[in-house]
Order: structure tokens, then sequence, then C-alpha cells
């Protein structure tokens, strides 16, 4: 034997020697560290859960320890209506014990792990359904590597399925793919995946069918645990397509380029965030519409005050709410709603908590734009703590509110688009009796407006603004106490009811 050839069998030796030794110590190790993963997984779940009227557990079923790899079964249960009842999947596991899992080394991959999972959903009664709907294949899948500090990375599989919901309804899913990696102590979290189609088809003999189609759908993630437990960070959904025809003249509505991003950080002990959602075009029947835009954001929103609520919402809110529903389809009244002292307790103080970080919540754009102009929303509310939440309504509600402001902007032109659509969709096909009567609506609107007093003409635009604090109104630049804004507004509704 050369001198290269030797060295070489060294390698393999020791590195042969260094695997079944890591092995070895892997096994001895797996059932602690599965255990204390699933009670984390566990925590994760009633965190995730949390104002939801569901419940979700993950154990362990089995265990079968080996040298060089392990098999392990899981059970996940849940109930509720997220769940539409009782739903009970098996998961099984067969765990390559590290540092150098087989399944890594035939790939190159020569970073030491602990172990490599690959799992997959079992067959049962529950999913049989599903199976049959992939052809035998599993319907859920995935590998994750684990490293030594518990940090994770792999994929998640979904199988393309043709599934029948029912006599009268059918899906089809093209198969979905997840990327997802987990830090240590499972303090950073990222996820990213796509999917190429869906389709769900419904129909009745009672009804016209209905379809939904949905192509090109993307996810990203990009998450961090914040102090309180729970996930921040941004997240964004993008789809290249969706369509959906319904009714008895078979509409077809068509949302292009939708993307849906949201965002949310931690500040101290109060939460930000923002949510923008945007429709690139708006087709209906064929005949364009627009675009469309609708932004939030939110701000010095009190992380344990909010949860707090959420967790009284849950324990007490929700209970009730199943509660009336089941009454009212006996045709029996609703139950009275029972709270114990703590628990109102627990409410105000929540409440007050919230309410004295001075929240703000605004609706920074709601907007829809068309071939011939753009109508546009505001608003902007800001909330400050009362003296007492016992007050009476009307002095509660100046001292709730800290400051208001709204603005409307509406297009005649955007006005006319629309009109002239409906008409299009009601059967019309004159195109100058169409043109003629979107444009009288248009101008109908904006006389109706102007008559109230409720908004004033600006070019081709009607608009209106409000601005309040401390107890005055600046309505469309009219100063005014509240409850002189107050008979404003009702004394010219009731006058442009009597003109109706």
């Amino acid at each position: 034997m050369n001198k290269s050839a030797g060295v070489l069998l060294g390698i393999v030796v020791a590195v042969g020697a260094i695997s079944a030794g890591g092995a070895w110590y892997t096994g001895t190790k797996l059932e602690g560290v599965l255990q204390q993963q699933i009670i984390e997984s566990n925590k994760e779940l009633q965190a995730a859960l949390l104002g939801y009227d569901a419940t979700a557990t993950l154990e362990l079923v089995s265990l079968d320890r080996g040298l060089f790899s392990s098999n392990a079964r899981y059970r996940v249960k849940g109930q509720g209506d997220v769940f539409h009842g009782d739903l009970e999947l098996l998961v099984s596991d067969h765990i390559e014990h590290g540092p150098l899992p087989f399944s890594r080394l035939v790939r190159l991959k020569w970073l030491p792990v602990m172990a490599t999972s690959h799992y997959e959903l079992e067959k049962s009664p529950q999913t049989e359904k599903w199976f049959a709907a992939t052809k035998g294949a599993a319907p859920l899948k995935g590998v994750v590597n684990v490293g030594y500090d518990l940090a994770a990375e792999g994929t998640l599989e979904f199988a393309p399925m043709d599934l029948v919901l029912d006599e009268n309804s059918n899906l089809k899913f093209s198969g979905m793919n997840l990327n997802v990696s987990v830090s240590d102590s499972r303090q950073k979290a990222k996820i990213d995946g796509y999917m190429d189609s869906l389709s769900l088809s419904i129909s009745a003999p009672d009804q016209a069918p209905g379809k939904l189609e949905i192509n090109g759908l993307t996810l990203a993630s990009n998450l961090q645990k914040s102090s309180f437990g729970y996930y921040l960070g941004q997240n964004t959904v993008e789809l290249s397509g969706a369509k959906a025809t319904f009714g008895d003249k078979q509409s077809v509505l068509t949302l292009k380029n939708f993307e849906q991003k949201t965002s949310s950080e931690e500040a101290g002990s109060t939460v930000a965030g923002r949510a923008d959602y945007r429709i690139g075009e708006i087709a209906f029947d064929g005949k364009s519409v627009g675009s469309a835009e609708m932004l939030w954001s939110m701000k010095n929103l009190d992380s344990q005050g909010m949860l707090d609520l959420m967790q009284v919402y849950q324990t007490v809110l929700q209970p009730y709410q199943t509660a009336a529903t089941d009454a009212a389809s006996r045709g029996e009244p609703a139950p009275e709603l029972q709270m114990t002292d703590a628990e109102q307790a627990k409410v105000r103080g929540a409440v007050n908590k919230v309410l004295e970080a001075k929240p703000q919540i605004a609706l920074e754009s709601l907007a829809l734009k068309t071939g011939s102009g753009e109508s546009r929303f505001s608003l902007s509310l800001d909330l400050a703590k009362p003296q007492n939440l016992e007050l009476p309504p009307a002095e509660l509600g100046k001292q709730l509110i800290s400051q208001l402001d709204t603005k409307l902007l509406l297009s005649k032109p955007m006005v006319a688009d629309i009109a002239a659509l409906q008409a299009q969709a009601e059967g019309q096909t004159d195109a100058k009796q169409i043109a003629e009567q979107s444009a009288a609506t248009a101008e109908m609107l904006s006389a109706m407006a102007l008559a109230t007093q409720l908004a004033k003409l600006d070019g081709n635009n009607v608009v209106s603004t409000l601005h309040y604090a401390n107890n005055e109104v600046n309505f469309n630049g009219q100063k005014m106490t509240v409850e002189q804004f107050v008979g404003f507004v009702m004394s010219k509704l009731g006058g442009a009811g009597a003109l109706q």
C-alpha cells in the first residue's frame, strides 16, 4: 500500500469511528431532546392559537432507538372550530443520528449535525381521503437537519392533490414546497415557499356553480420572538393571479399581482406594525376595473394589555359565543354573559393598560384607481386613557379619542367608470347611452354631497375633511364643538332623507 492510499484509508477509518461514536451518543440523548422539543412546540402551538376557538397538542407516541438511526411516531391532536371539530394526525419519523448522517454524506454535505429527520404523515381513517387524492403518496412530508445547538433547517412538502370534498365540490392542488429554518432556542424563524396553482369548484342543485382559481402563490416570513413570547417581523404573500367565477351569469372577477406585506416590531413594552394590501389589476367579465390598495398602520400597542384581552376573549367570550350559537340553533334565547369579578377586573386593567400607552390606529389609504381617476379615503385615530371607563358615553368618547383625522377624495370620473361597468354587467350595450348615464350618476352623487354640505367640490373631485382634538371639530373648514357637529350632521342627513 502506497503512502497516499494509507492516508486516505486512515481518514476513512477516522471518519467512520467519529461517526459511529457520535451516532451512539446521539442515540442516548435523543429521547430527552425530542421531549424537550415537543414541550417547546406545544408552547408555540398555544401561542399561535391564542384568540382562536381551538387547541392543539403534539405528543411522542413511540421511539425505537438504534445505533445509527431511530424511528419515532408523533400524534397531533386538534380541537375547535379551526379544525372543524376533532382532528388527530399521526406522523412517522426516521431519524438519522449525527454527526454525519448518510443522507447528507451522499449529497456531499460534510458539516456535522446532531440528526437528520425524515418525517411524513401516516395514513389513518381521518387522512385516507387525502392519500386517495394524492394517489397513495404522503400528503405531507419533509426533511429537517438539527444542529448540536438545536438550530434547525429543512423542507416541508405538500403533495399535489385532486380531492373530492363532497358530491358537489372538488379541490385541485399543484403541491407546495416550503423552506424552514429556526435558530437555537427558536428565537428566530424564516420561511419561504411557492405554490403553482389551486382550484376549488363548488356546485349545488339549488345554486349556480362557483369556482375559485389561484396561481403563483409566494410566501416569505422573517420572524423574531418578542420578549412576550410571540413572533414579530416581516410576512409577505404574493399572488400572480386569482379568478372567481360565480352567479347565474357565471360572472368572472379577476385579480392580478396581489401583494400583502405585514410587519411588526417591539419597542420597549409596546408593539408597532403595518399591513399593506395592493392589487395591481382588477377586471370584471374581461373588462378592466383598475387597481386598489389598503394600507394600515398601528403603533403604541401595549403588549401585556393586548395579551390579557386576548386571553379573556379566549376563556370567556368564545365559550359564550359558542353557547349563544347553540341556543339560537335550538330556537332558544341567548344565555346571559357571566363574568366573575376577577375577570371584569382583568378586562378593565387590560383596557386601561392599552389606553395608557396612547395607541394610534391609521387607515393610511383605501384607494381605487380606474382609467379615468382615483378615489381615496384615510383615517387616523389617537386614543387616550379616560379618567374612568364608567363615564357617560358622550364624556367617555371625548376623553377616549384624543385626535381624529379623516379625508375623503371621491373622483367623479372614477365614479363614472364604475357606473359604466355596472351598466355593462346588467346587459346594456349602447355605448353612448352608457356614457351618458354614467356621467349623470357621477354628477348626481356630487350634487347630493354638495347639497347636504357634507363635502366640497375641488375640480373633478368631491372632498371632505374632518379634524377633531380638544373637543373641537374642524369639518371642511368649519369649526364647531362635538355637540354642534353631531347636530349639524343629523340635520343634513335628515334633509337628504327628505329629498329622497
